[in-house]
């Protein structure tokens, strides 16, 4: 038997690699380097990795190939934007996540003066959550471009394992941080459990794992099409998980409270962006010729999604949990675009993820400063006359919460009205009816914070605003610049995004 070497073009690897590389070169760090050490170099490594990363993309934007790694990945428009939105993501949240505090707050019962204290809070500095970081990041960039089954598993669980580490990363403050990871790596294991089954039908059905030949089998319509919508129906199940759409959002919001607040943050944007920019390629790619078969049933999870996110987040009083419901949400608009099966609803999908990860990124930011002797402080009713106290502070996640509304001159308004557009002109009117109505029953909890920031009273209980670090700051000022600028004038990217937005099937 005659042994092939594997053909691989470096260049249009090269992002993925370099990130790996990364976290290789972290790794080695966290076992041989001096704990003093540690955080400064896996920061300079970490930032240094995506940083590279996004460069050597940028080089290779305008290539397009199907045989970058014999034919296991798509390289195209698509999914060059995908993967520069999570690397760009990416930084942002590793600013946040540098923020050690978030990771070893102590409790106050501990004794000893405030140079003790912290002395002892370096000491625990859980410094491995970089290397975790850049694994995720190979994942996430592998995700959208994978176009065969296998590949799209092994990426799948590149990126999910890290998340499960890091979700339990605040073990030493509470152990809501612990059952957050357990849930999510108990609920994962089910879903990518469902994922390989959905494999093995599309297999039985086409003879094959590429999308290209589960295509061109539904279009000869060659196989047993029970098959076929089992695996549909099995491979949805592995992907709405990771997005958390209803009914495989169960894990969603106890793993957003429980996970450390800047894990949280990258978890919501960068995910979001891998998972669906997979479900766009193998809907719009292998399942495009078969949409009479899935398109009912993802109609009635969108709607069902949005509606649910929605009316559920009214009733909460813990601003994570009320975030992670607002994601539910967010992930029912985002399936409009996928049901639209059209140009426009993948350009209105890929500028609705940018423009939802990096008001995510900031909004978590802002929680990450509100606290108290203990740590944060995530009880809605703590934050009452937060405007008062730090008007600065509570302006700008007032201003977040405008754009998860879709208020004008927020890039959510942009998004919305586009990704709706594109549900009009594909014929889904009930998905747009039901997006418009869920609009605004979330503006009224997002609003309902507003008031109780600036129209309430603060209460003496402890709680204030830390003054924030550089990188918080700066994580902050970027993500709120780049909401503004998209809700004021979404040309440049909108323009950039329909001239590059496209799939090779």
């Amino acid at each position: 038997m005659n042994f092939t070497a594997p053909v691989l073009n470096y260049a249009l690897l090269a992002p993925m690699l370099i990130v790996l590389a990364g976290a290789l070169v972290g790794v080695l760090i966290e076992a041989f380097a001096p704990r003093a050490s540690r955080h400064n170099s896996q920061l300079f490594v970490t930032i240094a990795s995506l940083v590279i990363a996004l460069s050597a993309l940028l080089r290779v934007r305008k290539q397009v190939s199907v045989s970058a790694a014999m034919g296991s990945i798509t390289f195209d428009g698509a999914g060059v934007l995908f993967q520069a939105s999570i690397l760009v993501i990416a930084i942002l949240s590793v600013f946040l996540i540098a923020d050690q505090e978030n990771f070893t707050a102590l409790p106050a019962a501990v004794p000893g003066s405030d140079e003790e204290r912290h002395s002892l809070q370096t000491d625990m500095r859980v410094t491995e959550v970089y290397p975790l970081t850049l694994f995720a990041v190979a994942g996430m960039l592998l995700f959208p471009l994978s176009s065969d089954l296998i590949t799209l598993f092994v990426a799948l669980e590149m990126l999910s394992l890290p998340l499960y580490l890091m979700a339990g990363l605040s073990r030493r403050r509470r152990l809501l941080s612990q059952e957050a990871a357990l849930k999510y790596f108990l609920l994962g294991a089910f879903s990518s459990a469902f994922f390989l089954f959905g494999v093995a039908y599309l297999y039985g059905y086409s003879g094959s794992i590429t999308f290209s030949g589960i295509q061109a089998s539904i279009v000869g319509g060659s196989g047993n099409d029970v098959f076929l919508l089992l695996g549909i129906a099995f491979i949805s199940v592995g992907l709405l998980f990771k997005v958390g759409a209803v009914p495989f959002h169960a894990w969603s919001p106890d793993v957003y409270q429980g996970a450390p607040t800047a894990i949280t943050g990258f978890m919501a944007a960068a995910t979001k962006v891998a998972a669906f920019g997979a479900i766009l390629r193998i809907f719009y790619v292998a399942f495009a010729n078969a949409e009479w078969q899935w398109k009912p049933a993802l109609i009635l999870i969108s709607i069902v999604t949005m509606v649910f996110g929605s009316v559920v987040a009214i009733s909460q009083r813990d601003v994570k949990r009320m975030l992670a419901y607002s994601s539910i949400a967010h992930a029912g608009f985002l399936l409009a675009g996928v049901i639209a099966l059209s140009k426009s609803g993948l350009e209105a999908s890929i500028f609705y993820l940018f423009a939802y990860g990096i008001a995510t990124v900031g909004a978590f930011g802002i929680v990450t400063l509100v606290r108290d002797s203990a740590g944060e402080v995530t009880d809605l009713n703590r934050w009452s006359g937060l405007g008062k106290r730090s008007p600065l502070i509570a302006s700008a996640f007032a201003f977040f919460l405008l754009a998860f509304a879709g208020i004008p001159l927020t890039s959510g308004f942009i998004g919305k009205f586009s990704i709706f557009s594109a549900a009009y002109e594909s014929g889904s009117t009930a998905v747009l009816i039901a997006g418009v109505l869920s609009s605004a029953i979330a503006a009224f909890f997002y609003i309902r914070v507003i008031v109780l920031m600036f129209f309430k009273d603060p209460v003496e209980d402890g709680t204030s605003v830390v003054i924030p670090s550089g990188l918080t700051t700066t994580t902050i000022a970027v993500t709120s610049v780049i909401t503004l600028v998209l809700g004021i004038y979404p040309a440049p990217l909108i323009n950039f995004i329909a001239s590059s937005a496209f799939f090779i099937r």
